[in-house]
């Protein structure tokens, strides 16, 4: 079974860099996908990864990150009025997606679609668990 959880930007904008950081991970440490509203900064998503990779182990195999930008494709007049609602309201626009490798096996974007491809669970993994 796959478990998707919801952050909703409310939930982080009031929260450090750090504390997003660990928020994220420690979903993502219980097997679960985190679907984020908004994204992180370019420096948070590598210290995300920067952190995750120090995290690794037997029981914890990393993560697999998304970002889907919706204001990428803007131009002119409309991007500067996005910038500008990004640098007040901090970035809601977007879509971050974070799962552990061990629950995703490979995140596909393209500019339509989004697949979420997930490993078989296999028995010997939930006996694992109990």
């Amino acid at each position: 079974m796959v478990t998707i959880q919801l952050i909703p930007y409310s939930e982080i904008e009031g929260l450090s860099s750090v504390g997003r950081i660990r928020k994220i991970l420690n979903i993502a440490k219980e097997d679960k996908i985190v679907l984020l509203q908004g994204r992180l900064s370019k420096e948070e998503e590598a210290e995300l990864i920067k952190v995750t990779m120090e995290e690794i182990n037997s029981e914890f195999k990393g993560i697999e990150l998304a970002v889907l930008d919706p204001s990428s494709n803007l131009k002119g007049l409309a991007k500067a009025r996005d910038d500008l609602a990004n640098k007040l309201l901090g970035t809601r626009s977007g879509l971050t997606i974070v799962g552990p490798a061990s629950v995703v096996k490979e995140i596909k974007r393209n500019p339509h679609k989004i697949e979420l491809l997930t490993h078989k669970s296999s028995s010997s993994k939930k006996k694992k668990r109990k």
